[in-house]
This record gives C-alpha cells, structure tokens and sequence, in this order.
C-alpha cells in the first residue's frame, strides 16, 4: 500500500540506530563541578534580531537523559559488541582520525568542554537576502569548571593557525580579544568533504556560469570566563559580548515571540530549538528572482525554490517552537507551530484538523504495526490546494483543470452525466486512515510492499468508489475500466498495474482492489487484507484499540480526540528490519544500509547526495538475534491538534517494559 496516494498522512518521527552518535558523545560527559560564575542563558545572550536557535541549557542534564534512553542502552548492550566495535573502529579510521589531523585538533578535548550551554543561532544583522549577503552565525560554549582547559585549547588552535599560514589577526571587543581567521571553500576539511551535499553543475544555455565563491566568510573565535564564543559577524558577537558585561542591548528574551515560546513550550526542556518565521520570511519575500531566458524557454512555468515556498502558505507560520523533554514514562517532543487561525494558508490549513475521534476504530487489527488517522475535511483541503496553484501560477491552474477534465473525460465514456466535482470531489469526508501489518517474508518484494489498507471516509461510500477511476486513470490507464466481482454483498474494484520499485531490476506486477463499506472506501494492494476488513465483525479479533499502554501513551500526547493520531509497533517492525537486515536485505534489494528508495525532492533541487554515509560504517550482518535486544523496544505514538493560536505536533516514545522494572 506504500504506492498508494497517503503520503500526507505519514508525520511519523522514528529513532534510528544512527541516534546512537550523539547518546555517544553526549551521554559519556561527566556532569560539571566547580564554581565558575555562571553564564546566562541562551535567551538573555543573543540578540533580539535571532531568528533561529538551538540550545540545549544544560549538557549534563541532556547527557543523563540520553543515557536513561533505550537508544543508548540499546547500542551499549554486549549483545552489540561486535556491530558496535566494527563502527567504532571505522568511524575512528575513516573520519575522527584524518579529520583530527587535517584540523589539527584532538577532538576528545573540545568534547570534553561540553559542561554547560551549548547553543548555535543565526541572527539577521542586516541579512537582506540578496548581493551575497548572508545571516550571522554564532555559536556558546560554556566550559564550566573547564575554563582553564578552554583558554589552553583556544591557545594551542590560534598557534597552530599561524604555524600553517593562515592570516589571522585579532579584535578587542569589550576587553574580549578574538582571533578572527578568514574560511575559504578549501578550508572544509578533506575528510567531511565526501559527506556533504555535492553541487550539480548547470550550464545554462546564453548565460555565464555563476562563478563559485572562493571565501565562505570569516570566524571571530574568543573566550569570556568559561564561555566560548565563535561568530561569523562582530557586529552579532558585540552584541552577545554587551549583554554578558552589562550592556543594555535588548536581548532574544524581550522578543514577545520567543517569550511566548519559552512560556508554553520550553520550561524544564534540556533541548529546544526556536524559529522566528515571520522575520525569515519577510526577508525571504524580497530574495530577487531570476529573470527568464530567452535563449532557454521552459515548455513548463519556471518555478523556483522560493515560488514553492511562498505559494506553499508557509509564510503564514509565524514561530516553531521544539522542545524535548524526560518524562519519566518516557521521551517527549513537542513542535509547536504558530501559525493564527484567521491568518493561516495553504499547507498549513490543510493541517489544520479539528478536534474529532482520532482513536483506531474497532476493526483496526491488533496486529497492525502501524496507523495513523487524519481527520482531514476533503472538500476543503482540495480547494485549498487549488487555490495554491492558481497564486504559484495562473498557467499551472489551467494545467490542473486540464488534468482533472481528462480524467473525467475517460469516466464519461461509460456515464455521460458523471461530474468530478460533484461525484467525486464532493464525496470526500473528514476521515483518512492507514494501517499496515507486518511483511509476509523478507524478500524485498515483501519488504517493499507490506499488507495494508487505505480507508477514506465518505459520506456515499458507494459513489465514491464508482468515481475514483475518474482519478486512479491519471495515474494508472487500466483503472478507467476495472474489473468488479461481488464479495459478501459488495462490488470489489481491482485492476493489475507494473511498477519498478526503487532498486529493483523488473518490474513489479501488483493489483490493486478497492471497495465501500462501513462509511469508507477500502483499498489495498493485498486482497486478503482488503476481504478481512470487509468481513467486518464475522470473526471480531483483538482490536488495536485495547492494547496495553495505549490509552496512557496516548494521554502524553494530548489523547485520542485531537483529529491526528499516530502508532507504531516497533517492536515488530524492528524484529522484521533485524531479521531482514543481518541476511543483508532492504526493501530495495540491496544490502546497502538501512533505507531504500529514492528522495523526490533531490529531483528538484541543485544538490545531489553525499558520496558517503555513516551507515556505510555499519555491517548489518554483525547484528544478534531480536530476541537478545528486543527489550529496548516498544511503541510509538504521535498526535496533531489545532486551535486559534497555531498547531502542536506531540510525539512520546514510552519506556519499554523491562526497563522500567
């Protein structure tokens, strides 16, 4: 069912063994001792022109959280020894070793300064988004206790600096001295180059290539008691060095966006991050555009980057606000997206579900490793999403309409009376679900397409899936005249399509059936999954609905009745990934790292992927058995609501069973 079209339902947020890294490096920190006068936190720091920011307060307190953390202890449990050895060993080879060298740097030294706050921020300090002009970055460091090892370092880094050549040279800012080293595109170390993006190059027919620039800027690095500072701008550095001497500079915490942030959200967080919207996207609103080519016409609407953004309703966000947090029961994040009601657009309205019952219905199986539900109103997301398109682009609406009349084009041939719109379209309920079950095996067939069921609501069910061939034929020519055979009572749809899977050599013959029942039309690419779900109470099995844990789970996220719920077993889908994984399976085939696929969106943007992976590292094969690490697993669940002021996305992993006793 991954092929069906339910892409926007997915607002899953799973941890992954690469989590591991960071528990590594975080969770091995002592906790701090000694008396250093303390640092103000990130907000009374920075600017009052901040528009993003990550911190976390404390890093002890997150380093205890991240060790408490089945992710953490998963990876350090001996049953992983010889997988966590292997990567160990060639993470230290390939990567901590060269680049250590090509920095010059022991990087067990700079860890171990994390003692107190650690924050990265981008100020605007007259960021106008055009003529080169680039936001500042800063990034706070405080040592605590480590002071002295922090000006030793400092020290030993602007030595090191002058005996390789580079121009530095200093500044006094409030009796601060900063080096200041210019960074130029061959100072990126040799050993990370193969883990960034790499740059499509485009020649563009009667245009000069746009010449690469050679320097990236500037680094003004300096240390105040046991604070670190490093910034791109000393303009944004004098203003954090005016706030830690008595300065009277307004600082982030006087901006009654973020105030209203760290109010709701961020209290008692050991990470948070902060997005000030409104201001990103005023300036993002005066970016110049490119001037089409006359000597390179497009047969299609250029479009860039930027169009997308703006038409896609974002700039309607005003804030974001994240924050993690230890509840006891579990880990909790919370994203909250302040977006008013009377102002919101596109996208964001689209998401903005009411307050309905977003439990798992009673027919929902036990066994089903995930659902999710989103009580989203058809009708009204279809406009919205019309109205998108005609503001990106009046040629592009015509394209839709065009579309959509094909479509309805094919449906007339056997109804000369059928209207999309109002067949179609205007059946549409509030109700979208999906749920799946484990893979039958672990070829990468069974892999690539697990049993699963679509069920949209309607309010004529019937009608609806006699109309969705006006639609399906869009995308798939032998939908226009399914076949059809009664089951129980009910006309089931169902016509053979041949898709190539990412990674697969042939293709793939698949059917897909779809039927109403029950107030939805059901569709699966699994027959049998479709005629369990039509049986309906014939055999009633345990529901999903009466698992252990899920009602209290679900409490951690705002409940069930907030119009987007979320589920995951990972129990059984990591039991399958374990099992499939040390044969050297993916979904794709291959026995490359842990995902397959592709990303659609690196179709359309100029960057490929990196030439390097971290799970290049990790020999799969190496893995123990499920059982001897399967306490570490548990369940997922998520939620989405929305009111007046914005939207919150609440996501809780609850602490698996034998690690609470």
């Amino acid at each position: 069912m991954n092929r069906l079209p339910c892409f926007l339902m997915s607002f899953s947020f799973r941890p992954r063994l690469t989590m591991s890294l960071a528990a590594g490096i975080l969770g091995m920190l002592p906790p701090a001792h000694g008396s250093s006068p303390a640092i103000p936190p990130a907000e009374q720091l920075l600017p009052a022109d901040t528009f993003l920011v990550f911190s976390v307060p404390d890093s002890a307190e997150l380093a205890a959280v991240i060790a408490k953390s089945p992710q953490f202890q998963f990876w350090h449990d001996p049953a992983m020894k010889p997988s966590r050895e292997k990567f160990t060993a060639r993470w230290k080879e390939e990567l901590l070793v060269p680049l250590e060298r090509d920095l010059g740097v022991a990087m067990e030294d700079f860890a171990g300064l994390l003692r107190g706050q650690l924050t990265v921020a981008l100020t605007r300090e007259g960021w106008q988004a055009q003529g080169g002009q680039s936001p500042a970055f800063l990034l706070l460091l405080d040592a605590k206790d480590r002071k002295d090892q922090l000006t030793k370092l400092l020290a030993d880094l602007r030595r090191k600096w002058v005996e390789g050549g580079k121009p530095i040279k200093t500044e006094k800012l409030r009796d601060v001295e900063f080096t200041i080293v210019p960074v130029t595109t061959n100072d990126v170390p040799r050993t990370l180059r193969p883990f960034f993006p790499r740059r499509q190059e485009v020649q563009e027919l009667g245009r000069e290539p746009r010449p690469r620039p050679a320097s990236l800027g500037q680094l003004m690095v300096g240390q105040h008691e046991s604070l670190l500072i490093v910034g791109t701008s000393s303009k944004a550095v004098e203003k954090v060095m005016a706030r830690l001497t008595g300065g009277t500079l307004p600082p982030l915490a006087e901006e009654a966006a973020f105030e209203a942030s760290r109010l709701a959200a961020f209290r008692a967080a050991p990470l948070i991050g902060w997005f000030h919207a409104a201001s990103f996207f005023e300036v993002l609103s005066r970016m110049p555009k490119d001037e089409p080519n006359p000597l390179a016409p497009s047969p299609v609407p250029e479009l860039s980057l930027l169009d997308l953004v703006m038409a896609s309703g974002l700039p309607s966000l005003k804030t974001a606000a994240l924050a993690v947090r230890d509840q006891n029961e579990g880990i909790s994040l919370d994203l909250h997206l302040g977006a008013p009601e009377t102002s919101r657009q596109g996208v964001l309205k689209i998401l903005s579900v009411e307050a309905k019952d977003a439990n798992p219905p009673p027919f929902v199986p036990a066994e089903a490793v995930k659902f999710q539900r989103w009580r989203v109103d058809g009708p009204r997301a279809v406009a919205t999403l019309e109205k998108m398109i005609r503001e990106l682009s009046p040629s592009m609406i015509n394209t839709w309409n065009y579309v959509l009349e094909s479509g309805e084009a094919g449906a007339k041939l056997d109804n000369p009376a059928f209207d999309l719109r109002r067949d179609l379209v205007a059946n549409l309920g509030d109700d979208l679900i999906l749920y799946e079950k484990s893979p039958r095996g672990i070829t990468p067939a069974e892999l690539e397409s697990p049993p699963s069921l679509l069920l949209i609501g309607s309010p004529n069910a019937e009608k609806l899936a006699d109309s969705l061939r006006a639609l399906l034929v869009l995308r798939y020519p032998e939908a226009l005249r399914p076949e059809q055979r009664e089951f129980l009572g009910r006309k089931v749809y169902h016509f053979r399509i041949q898709e190539l899977p990412p990674g697969a050599m042939r293709p793939v013959t698949r059917r897909l059936s779809y039927a109403a029942s029950g107030g939805y039309v059901a569709m699966s690419m699994d027959v049998a999954t479709l005629e369990e779900y039509l049986r309906g109470g014939e055999n009633p099995g345990k529901s999903l609905r009466d698992t252990i844990g899920l009602v209290e789970a679900a409490q951690m996220v705002g409940g069930q009745r907030t119009g987007m719920f979320y589920y995951e077993n990972q129990s059984e889908t990591m039991r399958v990934n374990f099992e499939a994984w040390r044969k050297g399976i993916t979904a794709s085939g291959s026995s490359e790292g842990m995902s397959s696929g592709y990303n659609p969106l690196s179709d359309s943007i100029p960057y490929t992927g990196p030439e390097r992976s971290l799970s290049d590292w990790m020999d799969y094969t190496l893995l123990p058995g499920f059982d001897a690490v399967a306490k570490y697993f548990h369940f997922t669940v998520a939620a989405g609501s929305a009111n007046v002021e914005g939207m919150t996305f609440k996501y809780f992993f609850p602490t698996p069973p034998p690690l609470k006793r």
